[in-house]
């Protein structure tokens, strides 16, 4: 935890920079909004199972009741 903590509290802007450069240019410009439209919809799909957990939890918490 402690490690994670230092790696990220190193990184500047200009680091940052760089890693956006070098993902440019392995995937190139037509690829990335294609990967983030995924991602985007990885983490809509996740956020609803999640809801959806809780609301079967729920109900099934009422019915023990």
């Amino acid at each position: 935890m402690i490690a994670q903590t230092i790696l990220l509290g190193m990184l500047g802007p200009w680091q940052i920079v760089l890693i956006l450069a070098v993902v440019v240019l392995l995937f190139g410009g037509r690829k990335i909004p294609e990967l983030m439209k995924g991602l985007g919809s990885g983490i809509k799909e996740f956020k609803n199972a999640t809801k959806e957990d809780e609301k079967l939890e729920g109900e099934s918490n009422e019915s023990k009741s």
